[in-house]
């Protein structure tokens, strides 16, 4: 069953919190389309840097690969390992970019898929709120006396005190 975290946006201008309807489901797990498709998976979820990133280490292992006259396969390998990295890491790239942009993490969601997971975090996230009530201030409890504690006898040794007869 797939795991979603979930992100607040920061509140606009005159809003003291985000509306729900704005919050983020982001999935855990491998991205096909990201592995498959990565710079235009990072162009649709505006991940500039990361594009930027990434085009900048094809080029480099590219240049590097045809300088050292590495053959064919290899570079189709180190192409294909580039992309996998991707697609497993497509997730925590989004999650960095919402924290980066001050986005706050809410918590976590289980579901089958997407709409479920929003179902079961939105049931338990106004269950929570509605529960949530200002704890009561209680005043400061007044100072106790302690009384000081006295070091063991010096005889005792270990967890016997006495040699004796056993009991």
């Amino acid at each position: 069953m797939p795991t979603y975290t979930v992100h607040a946006p920061p509140p606009r201008k005159g809003e003291t919190a985000s509306a729900p309807d704005r919050f983020v489901f982001v999935r855990d797990g491998f991205y096909f389309w990201a592995f498959l498709l990565t710079p235009l998976w990072l162009l649709r979820y505006r991940l500039w840097l990361a594009f930027v990133l990434y085009l900048a280490a094809s080029v480099a292992l590219a240049a590097a690969m045809k300088f050292a006259a590495t053959p064919v396969s290899l570079q189709f390998l180190a192409g294909f390992l580039v992309a996998l990295l991707v697609g497993f890491e497509a997730a925590s790239i989004r999650r960095r970019k919402l924290a980066w942009k001050g986005w706050s993490m809410l918590g976590f969601a289980v579901g089958d898929d997407l709409e479920m997971a929003e179902r079961r975090f939105f049931s338990a996230w106004s269950l929570r709120a509605s529960n949530a009530s200002p704890p009561a201030v209680r005043p400061p409890a007044p100072p106790r006396a302690v009384a000081p504690q006295r070091p063991p006898p010096p005889e005792i040794i270990g967890l016997f005190p006495e040699a004796g007869p056993s009991r």
